[in-house]
């Protein structure tokens, strides 16, 4: 017990002085997962969306395969970054493995079978009248588009922050595409990994605050952003 107050204890000293190291590490985190988080957006909302209005054989057979996206490990998506982006690879001309480029091709991967999903979740419980009312009063498709998007605007937005916490918690990606460079490629949780065989455990602690942090004020702002636009 007295370990774990002592861990704790450093790791918050550690967190209150802004530690050079500590503060690198973070930085790289935020920059890959908020990178990978915003393409990942661009990308899966307007195909959610798509795949949720629209009516195609074999659309039932992709929503199955997208929800078993969702539960790819990430050392799977590794593996098959690593075989791409390596030199013998189909993508080893551009040079991206052991880069922050990699980590976010690699995330990239991971959650925009999640955003696409949630997205395809989020639409489908507006009602089907919203759409059918707004083109009754004389609304076009675009016009039509943007009520269904008002309507289900928390659900997209809880789609990014369930994307961004996905990435910025997993650890086999940055390791295997990243390579856990000191200052470049070092995320926070390939830090933790780091840090925790070499028995440090206080700057292993205080990355974990810093990871806890960050979930928590993303909700914080999921819910202030929910009750202000909900009044």
């Amino acid at each position: 017990m007295e370990f774990l107050i002592d861990g704790i204890y450093s790791a918050f000293l550690l967190v209150l002085a802004l530690d050079q190291e500590l503060v690198r590490v973070v930085v790289v985190s935020l920059k890959v997962s908020a990178s990978s988080t915003v393409i990942a957006g661009m990308l899966g909302i307007p195909f959610g969306f798509w795949v949720a209005t629209a009516e195609f054989h074999g659309r039932r057979f992709l929503i199955t395969c997208l929800n078993t996206l969702m539960a790819l490990p990430t050392v799977v998506i590794g593996l098959l970054g690593y075989a791409l982006l390596s030199r013998r690879g189909l993508l080893g001309a551009f040079d991206l493995l052991y880069s922050q480029p990699a980590i976010i091709l690699g995330q990239i991967i991971l959650i925009l079978p999640l955003v696409t999903s949630l997205m395809i979740a989020a639409i489908s419980r507006i009602d089907e009248r919203y759409r059918r009312t707004a083109l009754t009063l004389g609304a076009n498709r675009r016009q039509s588009a943007l009520v269904i998007f008002k309507e289900a605007r928390f659900g997209i937005l809880a789609a990014i922050i369930a994307a961004y916490g996905r990435v910025v918690s997993e650890v086999g990606i940055s390791m295997m595409l990243g390579g856990n460079i000191r200052g470049f490629t070092r995320t926070m949780t390939t830090a933790m990994a780091l840090e925790y065989d070499k028995g440090l455990f206080a700057l292993a602690m205080a990355l974990g605050l810093v990871l806890v942090g960050l979930s928590f004020g993303m909700n914080l702002l999921f819910h202030f952003f929910q009750g202000k636009i909900g009044r």
